[in-house]
């Protein structure tokens, strides 16, 4: 029998394929629809949607907040935010003081634990179990991890994705707002007036896709290597580098590094300001 799915209590009812059954179980609360569209126009202030370059983003799902304390210990059976000295209080706080590589690990085991078909594979294996100790410095063969695109699993977004769907998605027709969801930081994120902590995942205004903390609050990890983005790198970014994109700001980020346009990346391992949250393929 299938374990009980982390996020449940249904509440999307948009398919865009004939096989409702596949997604039923899925399609649970805390999840969006976002209808993928190929944009070939430079977006306000954007590296990664530019003159010159064509990103083709497919439908996809994406969950309306950060992964939680609660959610990430569900699937891991730890908490990293126990050591944390800036997480928050509640188990609704985002999960924090994850690493890269502990995000591909969490969206491996819940994609088995709901019977999903993993993205993730190091060493020809998606089974993390079969992967080791998860590293805490830098590690060639957890670098070279490989995703595939087309499964059904869950999976961190790419930057591309990432950057869409915090502009409200719509094939990036609607009101293009400096943060995600307006143009007064205030209304939408925690940013570095967050009184020193992570604050509750969705307790400021969403944006128009409803996604909530796209602007501050953690830093969230994207799939794609950093580097400087040209008309010629692929949607899913860059093939090799040294450090992953985080996006959106934190809690003690200034509001310029928490627009829906400003790419930052991570350096170290583990940091109280880093989170993730997770995306899946539509079918």
């Amino acid at each position: 029998m299938d374990s009980e799915p982390i996020y449940n209590n249904a509440s999307i009812n948009v398919f865009e394929k004939a096989d409702v059954t596949l997604y039923a179980k899925w399609s649970t609360d805390g999840f969006v629809f976002v209808e993928g569209a190929t944009i070939t126009e430079a977006a306000p202030n954007s590296e990664v949607f530019i003159d010159g370059r064509t990103v083709t983003i497919s439908n996809f799902y994406i969950c309306d907040h950060e992964v939680t304390q609660a959610e990430y210990k569900a699937v891991t059976g730890s908490l990293p935010s126990d050591m944390a000295t800036a997480d928050g209080d509640s188990d609704n706080n985002p999960v924090n003081e994850v690493s890269w590589y502990d995000a591909i690990v969490y969206c491996n085991k819940l994609s088995i634990k709901e019977g999903l078909t993993p993205c993730y594979s190091i060493s020809g294996s998606t089974d993390p179990s079969a992967w080791g100790t998860v590293p805490t410095s830098s590690d060639n063969n957890w670098n070279n991890a490989s995703c595939d695109f087309t499964a059904n699993g869950y999976r961190l977004p790419t930057e591309a994705e990432w950057e869409y769907a915090a502009r409200s998605g719509n094939g990036l027709k609607g009101t293009q707002y400096t943060y995600a969801g307006s143009d007064t930081i205030d209304e939408v994120a925690w940013d570095y007036d967050g009184k020193g902590k992570t604050r509750e995942v969705k307790t400021k205004k969403a944006n128009g896709l409803g996604l909530y903390d796209m602007s501050g609050n953690v830093w969230e990890l994207c799939w794609d290597w950093y580097s400087s983005i040209s008309g010629s790198t692929p949607a899913t970014g860059s093939v090799s580098g040294s450090d992953r994109v985080t996006r959106g700001g934190s809690y003690d980020a200034y509001t310029s590094k928490c627009t829906v346009s400003y790419r930052d990346y991570r350096k170290e391992p583990f940091s109280c300001y880093f989170g993730f949250r997770i995306v899946r393929t539509v079918k």
